[in-house]
């Protein structure tokens, strides 16, 4: 039986970079390259209707082997495609056996305890990660190679006795669309977990409620020479928006469950100009609260300029899955159960960003996190622990045999 963390390194040959400006689904063609691969894989396991649908969502269903079995069907997602804040093109792997708790030398960047502190955590343990050129795609490949082991473990082991399990996989989470088109009927679970990155007993419920903002601003351009009075910069107006925003209310200065107001980009000139940000906090009221300040501050400012300088369209993106997942308490006990049966102590932090499962829970599908054994996603300095990913896979069966009883 294969190890998860050699799939991983098997997977990572696929470059599943998602594309926010493509509107395709899934938005990277790579994406519908490595779906069918993974039905195929899946099929070959003995996972019944393992399939790549039209869109890249790739699904398959174990059966359950309990004579008489009448219960629940547990789930496990993970995403497919990696971020596209980092290189992912051509990911060289390197593997630091019996890590010692140093420096990891790197071609592209050595590999700091100073810069990612949750290395110390696995001294002596297998420490994967790229050779510092690229991120390594541990969001979410370690989660897929975490399920698909699972199902060989299933295939391999008959005397493992479990309920009906269903499996998939999703493309673009990582731009917000991985619950777009998911077939939550067809996927046929009661309840499921996503397996999406964070150390091994994280059991998450808790995320952030999540809007995007895009500021339109309009200037008034004429030649600088006879300016005075008459030029509206859109670029600098753009500016000042910005810095109007609570500068205590930003990614780079909050943490647990303080919101934020994040600038993610930022283009135009004298002319025209736009901004985009996205919003978030855990708490609905504030949330709320943080949507009508942007929008105040452009009523405010237009008011200064005299003109409808700043226009300001706002689109949700997903909300805290705790609303629903609290009111299941059995669903998270199922995994904190398994952990501590495995020896490993459960524990939940407020996750400042959201999964999958964020929308999946409103669609039907009550769905918390299990952590993966990653770490630093999202970027170069992105690792797994091939240890806590075996560990990762035995949690999957201990839920799926509590989920049975």
């Amino acid at each position: 039986m294969k190890r998860a963390f050699e799939r991983l390194i098997a997977y990572t040959a696929y470059e599943t970079a998602s594309d926010e400006a493509s509107e395709t689904c899934p938005s990277t063609p790579a994406q519908t390259a490595f779906a069918r691969a993974l039905a195929d894989e899946l099929a070959a396991l003995g996972v019944k209707n393992a399939r790549a649908d039209g869109n890249g969502y790739v699904y398959g269903t174990i059966p359950a082997n309990i004579p008489g079995w009448r219960g629940k069907t547990v789930g496990f997602i993970a995403h497919m495609d990696v971020s596209p804040d980092a290189p992912s093109e051509n990911v060289s792997v390197m593997v630091a056996e019996n890590y010692d708790g140093g420096v990891i030398r790197r071609p592209g960047g050595d590999l700091d305890p100073a810069d990612a502190p949750e290395l110390l955590r696995y001294v002596g343990r297998t420490v994967i990660c790229s050779d510092g050129r690229t991120l390594l795609g541990a969001d979410d490949k370690a989660g897929v190679a975490e399920i698909v082991t699972f199902c060989e473990f299933c295939a391999e082991h008959p005397e493992f006795r479990h309920g009906e399990i269903a499996v998939a996989f999703t493309p673009d989470e990582e731009i917000g669309r991985g619950a777009d088109r998911f077939d939550v009927a067809g996927f046929g679970a009661d309840f499921a977990f996503t397996c999406d990155g964070g150390a091994v007993g994280e059991v998450e419920y808790e995320t952030f409620n999540a809007a995007a903002a895009k500021v339109r601003v309009t200037g008034v351009s004429i030649h600088p020479g006879s300016a005075k009075g008459r030029m509206i910069n859109a670029a600098r107006a753009a500016l000042a928006f910005d810095a109007a925003l609570p500068a205590d209310e930003r990614p780079e200065t909050t943490e647990g469950r303080q919101g934020f107001f994040h600038l993610t980009g930022m283009s135009g000139g004298v002319e025209e100009a736009e901004l985009d940000y996205i919003l978030r906090d855990h708490d609905a009221a504030a949330f709320e609260a943080r949507k009508r300040a942007v929008r105040e501050l452009a009523d405010r400012l237009n008011g200064a300029y005299g003109r409808p300088v700043f226009s300001v369209e706002i689109r949700d993106q997903y909300r805290n899955m705790a609303e629903v997942v609290l009111a299941r308490p059995e669903i998270l006990e199922l995994a904190r159960s398994a952990l501590r049966g495995l020896g490993r102590e459960p524990f939940s932090v407020p996750v400042r960003g959201g999964t999958d499962g964020s929308r999946l829970s409103f669609m039907g599908l009550p769905c918390p996190n299990l952590g993966t054994g990653s770490h630093g996603h999202h970027g170069r300095g992105e690792f797994a622990v091939a240890e806590e990913m075996d560990l990762a896979v035995r949690v999957l069966a201990a839920v799926a045999e509590n989920a049975a009883k």
